[in-house]
């Protein structure tokens, strides 16, 4: 995006340079109602928008649209800007343009984010940019604890900024035949392996007697304790763990 001369038909490499007495000029007459020196002090300022689009690396933005939603954050910044406020333009101007090109990357993701998620991400790269300059290991771990949250937290903030991948997105392409993301990809759960083992376990399962079956079924399916299935069942609880624990190894025995 950074290699561009030529951004929304505009030659970034021609753009005027203005004085900062040409800009204060330029600043009052476009107040007064001047339309020419509006448009003069627009293009004249340009080049702000640029220095500020260079800072943002993002691989899925159009250049031309990052340049315009800077170039809206400019107008903007010239509309609102008071002359009474004393303080030089491009100062006032530079919050404003980074924060409609930072709108616009937000809001041009096809993944919405929450502000708090986003808040909390662009804190865990500071917090990971700090640590790496000061040569220290930024593990989840040791940024979780320097910010004191969830770990968790942590990996979920990272991801929810992460770019979304294509299953189509090319992964090796040395031969000749394009190996895709999705090649890679396959159900664990439908593997020959597993298949095997939950026949083999059906097997040693359909062997336990009726009420060993039973007190499985109701303490590994239904999720029930010990002292429940001693209610149901009709029996009491150190029977049911008893049987329970003959069951599971007798179940062990038979498949391994």
């Amino acid at each position: 995006m950074l290699q561009k001369v030529v951004i929304c038909g505009v030659d970034t490499s021609g753009l005027p340079k203005l004085s900062a007495k040409e800009n204060d000029e330029l600043m009052r007459r476009l107040k007064a109602g001047d339309s020419l020196a509006r448009e003069t002090f627009i293009v004249g300022n340009m080049r702000l928008v640029l220095s500020l689009v260079k800072r943002f690396w993002a691989k899925n933005a159009n250049a031309d649209d990052v340049f315009q939603a800077g170039c809206v954050g400019l107008i903007k910044a010239i509309d609102n800007f008071n002359l009474d406020f004393n303080v030089k333009f491009s100062t006032y101007a530079v919050p404003m343009i980074l924060g409609e090109i930072k709108r616009y990357l937000r809001d041009g993701n096809s993944l919405r984010v929450s502000r708090s998620i986003r808040d909390t991400a662009y804190r865990i790269l500071k917090v990971r940019e700090g640590l790496e300059e000061r040569d220290e290991e930024a593990s989840i771990e040791r940024i979780a604890r320097e910010m004191q949250v969830a770990e968790r937290e942590v990996v979920y903030a990272l991801d929810a900024i992460s770019d979304p991948v294509s299953l189509y997105d090319p992964v090796y392409n040395k031969t000749g035949d394009t190996l895709q993301l999705m090649d890679q990809l396959c159900d664990e759960s439908q593997s020959d392996e597993i298949w095997t083992e939950r026949v083999a376990l059906r097997e040693a399962i359909a062997r336990l007697t009726e009420r060993e079956r039973k007190i499985l079924t109701l303490r590994y399916y239904e999720g029930k304790t010990q002292t429940e299935i001693s209610a149901e069942v009709g029996i009491s609880q150190a029977q049911v763990s008893r049987l329970e624990k003959t069951a599971l190894k007798q179940i062990k025995a038979n498949i391994s």
